[in-house]
């Protein structure tokens, strides 16, 4: 009797294992297949668009607005969801858009990053605001 206990024992400890290891490679798998990029696309022209609209409009919400907070935190997030997808495209990285794109959101992370609660200062706010035009404009035309 002790015998069988032991190989049911030993079974249910195994199956155990098995289940756990089911349920991470589940949860790796679904993480993996998530929109972590912040809800881009894939088309290029398509994100380069909704980006760059997006962060002019977190560009333009005043320094007392209760949401610049949280605006600032997905535009960081944005900003890093949409390097991280077009920057390793050597089909993408030359173009003058992106160019133009990678130059104004460097500098608006950079003043995120050295900056965290403190406001865009108006001169950086108009020539980043430039540029994300810019740039809209060039990728629309195929630049």
């Amino acid at each position: 009797m002790a015998a069988v206990l032991t190989t049911i024992s030993q079974r249910l400890r195994l199956l155990s294992r098995l289940a756990i290891a089911l349920v991470l490679c589940l949860s790796l798998a679904l993480t993996a297949c998530s929109s972590s990029a912040g809800g881009l696309t894939g088309n290029y022209v398509e994100d380069t668009v909704a980006v760059a609209d997006s962060l002019l409009a977190t560009l333009a919400l005043g320094a007392d607005d209760p949401g610049r907070s949280e605006a600032e935190t997905q535009a960081r997030s944005l900003i890093n969801g949409y390097m991280a997808r077009y920057r390793p495209r050597s089909t993408v990285n030359g173009l003058g858009s992106f160019t133009t794109m990678q130059t104004a959101l460097n500098s608006l992370a950079g003043h995120y990053t050295n900056y965290p609660n403190r406001p865009v200062p108006d001169a950086l706010k108009e020539r980043i605001s430039k540029e994300l035009k810019k740039a809209e404009t060039n990728v629309v035309r195929g630049a």
